[in-house]
């Protein structure tokens, strides 16, 4: 009888709410249903209750929603009327209620009732309603016919700030904002934990499982910062004493679906302090769960680079705080220097992804044991030894640091007995970070781990272990040093203007120049012979032109006999002097030279950089002497005098703007400079053609497509600066169809440096060729150009390469725009 008359009752209400205009009406019989819900004098029996919650309080939800008018609220005259309205989404099953609500939001067009149930909305989530609505599904999780109900609510739950942000738009509330929302979500989980801690300690079992669904599906939305930002400090702080909350922390991480793991652990991982904190919310998750293992140990380790080194710190701290999961750090270490020591991976992967997993392999250094390292030695050798090779070769200086101070680092580990390996490189700021990290910081380390500690520090240098100590004399007594100052009244001969007497005169001819480098070794004719070289070619072109070619065959095959401060550069001078001299028999002996054999890989980079500052002096404009010419008056700075002021500050204030300003109008203050033309235009051929002739030309000490990838990066480098100092020449539009055809050909090589001067190549013909004629003369290879700039702006893996790559198709862009035409679409 109970059930039926709950029904009558049901039936009879909605029929009243639907029909009545009568306020009293519609007040009383809101009473009678209100009874249900419990809370009033005479309550129900608990058949009754479970009977209208169960099968009848949804659908007088809906019923009281969907009579809802401003008419009908104005039948209540008092405030307590109209909260009887509300109260039963505010005091009513939770998620029922939520249900009802959000439904009708999303159903609902811009109206009265709209801006109803909005507000009430509000309330419920300022009243605690999250928290109530979670612990009731965590009750009701044992019960499988709920399933469907509690997905539902995860994705309403989760979902809510989109819901309301696309249905209210420009009025949405704050309190729907995410910034908001999510920290309050954050707050109501802390609640339900309380209460779940709660009925474990009175031997109640209660499911944790809903909780961990909206922590994962949270984390996979991207709202984890907020969420967080909340959760991870309540339970850092519950977690530190109390072991039913560590307990509680462990299974709710642990009871994520395999799906939304990644997102979790990643957002944990970078929310919390430290490795200490992280292992005491995550306790042994790492081991227990296959796909956390998979995350921790690969993904954040070797398929991702772009977290802050404060998360790997974290991480493999972590990792290395409890014995359990010990295995797992060294089985990490190697696997990094694996990856590390991949050519494959040196010449593929970005640097920055190369930068990080060599902040890994130091961070994982610190943590290991000797012990530890000993059972791996040989495998860590053989990958130290792969990887410096790599990193060496590359053509890339930031890339062979990382493998210096990595190489220096694992070594020192491997073999602490042996002697140190060490490079010659200058320490920046990013080299420096790379070493303090070989050093935990204080809250890292555990107390029984502090010895390891002091082993893991730095070698000592080679500098620090020859510098001198201070020692007293032989002889003398600490106490006795009279006999130190019995100079200090003596006053030193001032030396500043001396200078060293010369033992021998320099020669003034080329030609003895030539003898002295070629015949028997004599240091100081040598020495003299090199600072006056480039002097005596630039005095004397004539002269020079007849031993050019001779002088500058010396030259290249010339080495170092003795110390001279500068050598290369002076040789370096002399060369380019020789080429700018006599430009087109030096360029062509230069030219062949470079594919000849018998050369080392240092006198063809040599070639070439000789070749590119000769190329950039010719482009240069003639600079006259100064001449001063009687008819043109110097400038000279106006000096206002102290000693005779201007009568007013009229008078100051236009002294002082003459004085501050350049004018262009009132005649010539100095003599113009000539217009001279590009001497470098009609050479720019034999400069440039010859070096494209041979590039794929393998000889038996020299590959530029194969071992040889340094040289070739520096040929397309120099191509394109050729390329760019012959701007507006007549051979400029020859020179750059058959650049595009050298990058073309060249464009899927797999070396950074390389591609680089490929892009710098495209770049110099853009700039250096009119837009008329590259749209005569180029414009098949343009079209192919750019459709692989976009690719490689896109995709390279190389940051440089997609930074050159996208200011290439401004330039086109900006190319289009100079013509008012599109045809490069």
């Amino acid at each position: 009888m109970d059930v039926h008359q709950v029904r009558r009752a049901v039936l009879e209400a909605n029929s009243v709410l639907s029909s009545s205009r009568d306020g009293i009406q519609i007040y009383e019989t809101l009473q009678t249903i209100k009874r249900y819900l419990g809370g009033t004098e005479s309550p129900p029996s608990v058949k009754e209750k479970e009977e209208f919650i169960h099968s009848h309080f949804t659908t007088f939800l809906q019923c009281l929603i969907s009579n809802l008018s401003p008419h009908w609220m104005e039948l209540f005259q008092l405030d307590e009327e109209k909260e009887l309205w509300d109260s039963f989404f505010l005091e009513g099953p939770a998620d029922q209620s939520f249900m009802v609500l959000l439904d009708s939001i999303i159903s609902t067009g811009p109206s009265f009732r709209l801006n109803k149930v909005v507000d009430v909305l509000e309330r419920f989530l300022q009243r605690g309603g999250l928290s109530s609505l979670m612990w009731e599904v965590c009750k009701q999780q044992s019960q499988a016919g709920s399933l469907v109900l509690q997905e539902a609510l995860l994705n309403k739950v989760v979902c809510l700030p989109d819901h309301l942000a696309n249905k209210l738009q420009g009025e949405n509330h704050p309190a729907f904002f995410p910034q908001n929302y999510f920290p309050l979500l954050g707050l109501e989980i802390i609640q339900v934990l309380e209460r779940i801690s709660e009925s474990l300690r009175g031997g109640s079992d209660c499911s944790i499982s809903f909780m961990s669904q909206v922590l994962g599906k949270v984390c996979v939305h991207g709202r984890q910062k907020e969420l967080l930002s909340v959760l991870v400090p309540h339970l850092t702080d519950r977690t530190q004493s109390d072991c039913i909350w560590q307990r509680m922390c462990w299974r709710l991480i642990e009871s994520v679906p395999d799906r939304w793991m990644e997102a979790v652990i990643c957002a944990f991982v970078q929310a919390v302090p430290g490795p200490a904190v992280l292992s005491r919310l995550l306790g042994n998750l790492v081991v227990k769960s296959k796909k956390a293992q998979f995350v921790m140990t690969q993904k954040l380790l070797l398929l991702q680079y772009s977290y802050p080194t404060t998360l790997l710190q974290s991480l493999l701290g972590y990792l290395a705080l409890d014995g359990t999961r010990r295995t797992l750090l060294t089985k990490v270490l190697k696997e990094l220097l694996e990856t590390w020591g991949s050519s494959s991976a040196v010449k593929h992967s970005p640097v920055e992804q190369q930068t990080y997993i060599s902040r890994a392999i130091l961070i994982c250094l610190s943590h290991v044991k000797d012990t530890e390292i000993e059972s791996l030695r040989q495998e860590l050798l053989t990958s130290m030894m792969e990887g410096m090779k790599c990193h060496l070769d590359s053509n890339l200086p930031r890339v062979r640091y990382l493998g210096m101070v990595v190489a220096e680092s694992v070594s020192a580990r491997i073999t602490p007995e042996g002697p140190a390996l060490k490079f010659q490189y200058e320490e920046d700021n990013e080299i420096r970070e790379l070493k303090s990290l070989l050093i935990q910081r204080p809250e890292q380390a555990l107390v029984s781990d502090l010895p390891s500690v002091v082993n893991n520090r730095p070698s000592m240098t080679l500098n620090s272990v020859l510098k001198p100590s201070a020692k007293p004399r032989p002889g003398a007594s600490e106490g006795d040093d009279s006999d130190l100052d019995s100079d200090d009244d003596l006053v030193p001969y001032d030396m500043s203007e001396d200078k060293e007497l010369k033992k021998i005169k320099a020669p003034a001819y080329i030609r003895d120049c030539i003898e002295i480098l070629t015949g028997p070794e004599d240091p100081d004719k040598y020495e003299a012979t090199m600072g006056i070289l480039e002097t005596l070619i630039r005095r004397n072109a004539a002269a020079a032109q007849e031993v050019s070619v001779e002088l500058t065959k010396v030259l290249l095959h010339l080495e170092e006999k003795t110390y001279i401060e500068g050598f290369m550069g002076l040789r370096q001078s002399a060369l380019v002097a020789l080429a700018v001299t006599d430009p087109i028999p030096v360029s062509h002996f230069l030219t062949a030279e470079f594919y000849s054999l018998n050369y080392s890989l240092r006198q063809r980079m040599d070639v070439l950089d000789v070749l590119a500052t000769a190329a950039q002096e010719l482009s240069r404009p003639a600079t006259p002497k100064p001449e001063r010419l009687p008819s043109v008056k110097q400038p000279s700075i106006q000096i206002l005098s102290v000693d005779n002021p201007p009568q007013n500050w009229q008078q100051v204030v236009d002294e002082r703007i003459k004085s501050k300003t350049r004018r262009f109008a009132k005649g010539p203050s100095r003599a113009e400079l000539p217009c001279t033309p590009n001497k470098f235009g009609p050479v720019a051929g034999h400069f440039f053609f010859p070096l494209l002739q041979n590039f794929d030309r393998s000889l038996t000490t020299f590959d530029l497509l194969g071992d040889d990838h340094m040289v070739l990066g520096r040929l397309a480098h120099t191509l394109a600066v050729l390329m760019y100092f012959a701007v507006n020449t007549g051979v400029a539009a020859v020179m750059g169809k058959a650049l595009l055809e050298f990058v073309w050909t060249l464009r899927f090589h797999a070396d950074a440096y390389v591609r680089q001067g490929l892009l710098s190549c495209v770049s110099s013909t853009l700039l250096s060729i009119p837009a008329e004629r590259l749209l005569e003369e180029v414009a098949e290879e343009l079209l192919e150009t750019q459709a692989w700039l976009a690719d490689v702006a896109e995709k390279d893996p190389d940051g440089d390469c997609r930074s050159l790559a996208l200011q290439n198709l401004f330039l086109m862009e900006n190319l289009k725009k100079k013509l008012g035409t599109a045809p490069l679409e």
